[in-house]
This record gives structure tokens, C-alpha cells and sequence, in this order.
């Protein structure tokens, strides 16, 4: 969770400063995953509790809650994103791509730190599963983001920046949608 906050206010900051929506993008996404990362917390200390008279089956299911909770935020998120790219779409801008490159390279390796604190405990909740997807989908941003720095670098095709963003939106929208489904599964007692 601290990771990720810090990562998340360098980010906005260079996402300011450079003018990259992609940064600013991955910064928002990275807004949500510490909600998320901290609501995961939150949930997984409320399903230590023991069973109550009213709560037979203990508090298990919270943490099923705080992933669907998860996956919707991240819909949002993506959709914004969307947003966002459009209006860049009809009005490039220019980025400042060695701050931007500077700082997605910073965020990815504090994304990839991330992915491996939580990698083992994903196989085991579906509330930390979500939490890694949200990490996951900030590390492969941060290699959108630094993608799109380079082509700009190379080429000064700031819609670059534009396509990253749009990138970005796809992955954390398809993680959204795994998060959801198998809540959802749950929620019903699918089989």
C-alpha cells in the first residue's frame, strides 16, 4: 500500500508536469488499487471475526464484497480513462517524455516489488487475487507508458501517449471484468 501511494503521487506529478496522459492515466489506476489495497485490508481483518449469534457463518464473505467492490471501481476507472483518451484524440497535446519516462520507469519497478509481495497469497483469496490483478494492471501500464515515451522519443508521435492511455483502459476494464464475474460466481453460488 505504500509502495503504490507513493508511486501513485510521482506519477500524478509527472503526469502534471510532462503533460502524459498515459502517466496520469496509470497515476488514477494506481489512486484506485491503493482504495482497493487498503479496502482488501479492511475486509481481511473483518473475516478473522468469529461467528456471531446473527452472523452464523461468520464474516468470510466480506472479502468476497471487497473484490466485487474492487472490480467496479476498476470499470470506472477504465471508462474515465476512455473518456479522457478521446478528448486527447480530438486535441493532441505534447508530452515532456523524459520526465514522463523517468517516472514510468520508477513506477514499474515499485509495480513489479508489488507483484511479487502478493503473488503467493493471490492463489489462496479471491480479495487478494483482486488486489494483485490491480497491481498486475498497473505493471503492465507502466510498460504501456514506457512504450509510448519511447516512440514519442524517437518519433515526436504524441498520440502515442493517447494509445498507451487506451491500452491502459483495455487491460484494467478485462481485469475488471475477471474480478467481477468470479465474485459474482461466488455471490450465487455458482458451480
Amino acid at each position: 500500500l505504500a509502495i503504490v501511494l507513493t508511486i501513485m503521487v510521482a506519477e500524478v506529478i509527472g503526469g502534471i508536469f510532462s503533460g502524459s496522459l498515459a502517466l496520469l492515466g496509470d497515476a488514477g489506476h494506481m489512486l484506485v488499487d491503493a482504495l482497493a489495497l487498503g479496502l482488501s485490508l479492511f475486509a481481511m481483518s473483518i473475516a478473522h471475526r468469529p461467528a456471531t449469534a446473527a452472523k452464523t457463518f461468520g464474516y468470510h464473505r466480506i472479502e468476497i464484497l471487497a473484490a466485487l467492490f474492487n472490480g467496479a471501481i476498476l470499470v470506472l476507472v477504465s471508462a474515465y480513462i476512455f473518456y479522457e483518451a478521446y478528448q486527447r484524440f480530438l486535441e493532441p497535446s505534447a508530452v515532456k517524455t523524459p520526465l514522463m519516462l523517468t517516472i514510468a520507469v520508477i513506477g514499474l519497478l515499485a509495480n513489479l516489488g508489488g507483484v511479487m509481495l502478493l503473488n503467493k497469497a493471490s492463489h489462496r483469496s479471491l480479495n487478494v487475487k483482486a488486489a494483485f490483478w490491480h497491481i498486475m494492471g498497473d505493471t503492465i501500464s507502466s510498460v504501456g507508458v514506457i512504450i509510448a515515451g519511447i516512440i514519442i522519443l524517437l518519433t515526436r508521435w504524441y498520440i502515442a501517449d493517447t494509445i498507451a492511455a487506451m491500452v491502459i483502459g483495455v487491460i484494467v476494464l478485462w481485469g475488471a471484468g475477471k474480478i467481477v464475474r468470479e465474485t459474482a460466481d461466488i455471490l450465487l453460488e455458482a458451480v
